[in-house]
């Protein structure tokens, strides 16, 4: 790839390089009609995900007993934040027309995040997998035997290993070692000490990089291939944690039937997913595609200094090209968003589904949390907070030409737009205060 030509042709990604905040439109989305056949995986597999995750629900609420007043479903709130609009338009001079919802996953139980879906559904998979080929339960059985502490003891033989720059090392963590793995988790530079310091209250083993995420994923992927009885999870490929995220779309239906929301071409939704590797908000983009096909528009949103889905996406070249390409360092306050090379699974699926994908500067996400805790009382990690520039940026020129594209601007009023808070429950109470005071 020749940097010059590509910049000199591509006024987008030009921006991107400048460090400029950015809307990039996918000339490649299509009728999600058109191209659900492609996929090896399908809705059935999305069920077959929900459905394991509730054999397992008795085992979660063993393990974890704030899990009972949900039945052992990992689950998290939504709803409407109309102060939290008010506040955007005032400080953006904005408009959002239609409603503004915040999908909590910042307070998922047990890992107070949105991988918390995603990285605990692989765990019990694999544990599933295990218990089933070693004759300890049957489908059939109450999945919480396996807490007993001759079953603990069994898992004990085994290890399971990840590269993370926190959030998913949390979940995967906890889960794992909850259940008597052996757990070591790989972090990257980016990873903050809190999160560590936690993993390691867990007894889980944390192996600290001067790197990148994608150092930290290769030499877990390496050392865990050298022992036959280690498991490797990877965010840069998994099916599993891909399966696991996209159940959020089911679930999500229910609860927007509840509220009484319709979605429908009059009534269209707009969901905006902050995005590091692209695993968490690709299997939920690919549940919603499936739940609510065309009528769904997802949009992605990176740092200006991580955007390596909008450089994948954009070049074609996905886990082919790294952020440094473009001399873009891939330093970010958003730790959880800090990944210079995108997932290769992820943008391929996402190449006729996704919307687009925004940037976002790291001071408007100190910006951000503070306007919803003041407007809200809901405090959030700032990486989470990115979700919030699909809306402030919803009047830009790009976006304009979108809605009129797809001939929703008649529609905009009936709209409902939500923003995926994908962390922050388990921030310590010193560093929210320390974000909330930050200049």
């Amino acid at each position: 790839m020749n940097l010059d030509d590509v910049l000199q042709n591509n006024k987008c990604l030009k921006n991107v390089a400048d460090l400029n905040e950015t809307l990039w439109i996918n000339d490649d989305f299509k009728n999600f009609n058109a191209i659900k056949e492609n996929f090896n995986v399908k809705i059935d597999d999305i069920y077959d995900a929900e459905n394991r995750l509730k054999r397992y629900a008795p085992l979660i609420i063993t393990l974890f007993s704030e899990t009972e007043k949900n039945s052992g479903i990992i689950e998290s709130e939504i709803i409407e934040v109309s102060k939290m609009k008010n506040s955007l338009e005032d400080k953006y001079n904005t408009q959002i027309l239609g409603k503004l919802l915040l999908k909590l996953d910042s307070h998922l139980p047990i890992a107070g995040s949105i991988k918390a879906r995603g990285g605990i559904y692989e765990v019990l998979r694999y544990a599933e997998k295990l218990a089933l080929e070693n004759d300890l339960i049957k489908e059939t059985d109450d999945y919480s035997v396996l807490a007993l502490d001759k079953n603990r003891e069994f898992f004990s033989r085994y290890t399971i290993q990840v590269g993370s720059t926190g959030n998913l090392g949390l979940s995967i963590g906890i889960m794992s070692s909850r259940l008597g793995f052996k757990t070591i988790v790989h972090m990257s530079v980016d990873a903050k000490a809190w999160k560590k310091e936690m993993l390691r209250s867990y007894g889980v083993e944390v192996i600290e990089y001067e790197t990148d995420y994608s150092i930290a994923v290769e030499n877990g992927r390496l050392e865990s291939s050298k022992n036959p009885m280690s498991y490797f999870v990877d965010d840069e490929n998994s099916m599993n944690l891909f399966l696991g995220y996209s159940v959020a779309a089911l679930r999500l239906k229910n609860q927007l039937d509840e509220m009484k929301i319709e979605v429908d071409k009059i009534h269209p939704l707009f969901v905006y997913l902050p995005c590091g590797i692209g695993g968490a908000p690709g299997g939920v983009a690919f549940g919603l595609k499936h739940v609510f096909g065309d009528n769904v528009h997802c949009f992605f949103v990176e740092p200006t200094h991580a955007p390596c889905m909008l450089v994948g996406m954009a070049t074609k070249l996905h886990d082919k090209v790294s952020v440094r390409d473009f001399n873009i360092d891939g330093k970010t306050e958003a730790d959880g968003l800090a990944v210079g090379r995108a997932s290769k699974l992820v943008g391929r699926y996402m190449e006729n589904m996704l919307s687009g994908i925004f940037t976002v500067d790291d001071y408007k996400l100190y910006d951000i949390l503070r306007l919803l805790h003041n407007s809200e009382n809901i405090d959030i990690e700032p990486s989470a907070c990115a979700a919030f520039e699909g809306v402030i940026s919803l009047n830009c020129e790009e976006m304009a030409k979108y809605i009129k594209d797809y001939d929703l601007s008649e529609y905009m009023e009936n709209s409902t737009h939500i923003a995926w808070a994908t962390g922050g429950s388990l921030v310590p109470k010193e560093v929210m205060y320390e974000y909330l005071h930050r200049k």
